[in-house]
């Protein structure tokens, strides 16, 4: 495994993120099996990954329970543990969003479920239109002050809004957002022409959630042809929307690259995200140990300038989105 420092901070992390929303019973396409999912936990550490992401939301906190007896007994200053807060975790009022009394208290849950004293990097999971940034920046600060949260990061949300949340942190002395989460991948660039520019301007750690595209640049699919029930596109739109002609296009040059190199269309997929040098650490999704195995064998994958510029002539990076194209 290799490692990098996430954005300006010192801290070192894998270039490869366990995502960690599959474990768990929320969704038919979950794991569903808490065994087979502390197996892949498992696998994942000893192959050298030390951050995990998850979130309060996953499963209403199953998948923070699970993570949570993954590492029970392994060196906690290795381990860099991810969590984040917005959506809704139960009816009624403040049961959802980004006010101090929401963030603290789910802070003070996720620290219960997953069985340990702080959490390394507290993100929140969307913008809230509700609450005064101010407020949400003050609720983190004093996490931090606390000694529950080492750093604070962001997710998915409008580049003019980020940068305003890191402004007026600089203003008002609170904790800085350190990274950013956006969905990104060789078929959804739309985050070139929104948050990627202000992470590189500003020195945020990226990590992107959805690398592989929901799937479909592991090659599954083919072209013109229903996918399978069991498969993610068969039971959900998140994927299948992603059959278009300009993204058969990408998958095309990958297949075609990772044929020549003998390597995975998903193990090339995620070796040009780590070729970008915005990008920290790519968050994997692994259901099956296999995949699991095969997504750190990207680390070895290297793409030439020309095998690069193959994959992203297709599409042009739009903001707005323009569907997806």
């Amino acid at each position: 495994m290799e490692y990098t420092t996430l954005g300006r901070t010192g801290l070192e992390v894998s270039r490869l993120c366990l995502g960690c929303m599959n474990f768990g019973s929320g969704a038919e396409w979950m794991i569903g099996d808490r065994e087979h999912s502390l197996e892949i936990l498992d696998r994942a550490l000893d192959l050298g990954i030390n951050f995990l992401d998850t979130a309060n939301v996953y499963s209403a906190g199953e998948s923070e329970e699970i993570v949570g007896e993954a590492i029970a007994g392994r060196r906690r200053d290795e381990l860099v543990i991810a969590t984040k807060v917005f959506f809704e975790m139960h009816d009624g009022p403040n049961g959802r969003g980004l006010s101090r009394k929401h963030v603290i208290d789910q802070c003070h849950a996720s620290l219960d479920r997953l069985g340990i004293d702080y959490i390394d990097l507290y993100q929140i999971h969307r913008w809230d239109h509700d609450t005064p940034i101010e407020e949400t920046l003050s609720a983190l600060s004093h996490l931090v002050d606390e000694g529950l949260v080492r750093y604070v990061g962001a997710s998915t949300m409008v580049g003019w809004k980020f940068m305003k949340a890191l402004y007026t942190a600089d203003l008002e002395g609170h904790e800085r957002f350190v990274c950013m989460q956006p969905e990104y991948n060789a078929v959804d660039r739309h985050e070139e022409a929104n948050l990627l520019p202000v992470c590189a301007d500003q020195g945020i750690g990226v990590i992107p959630w959805s690398p592989l595209a929901g799937g479909f640049l592991t090659g599954k699919y083919e072209r013109g042809e229903d996918p399978p029930e069991n498969l993610r596109a068969g039971s959900d739109d998140y994927t299948r929307r992603r059959f278009t002609d300009k993204n058969w296009a990408v998958l095309d040059e990958i297949r075609d690259i990772a044929a020549g190199k003998d390597a995975t269309p998903a193990q090339v997929s995620l070796a040009w995200l780590l070729h970008k040098d915005v990008v920290t650490a790519p968050v994997i999704g692994p259901r099956r140990m296999a995949h699991l195995e095969e997504n750190v064998g990207a680390i070895q994958v290297d793409l030439t300038a020309d095998e690069i510029d193959r994959i992203e002539a297709p599409k042009f990076p739009q903001w707005p989105q323009r569907g997806k194209d």
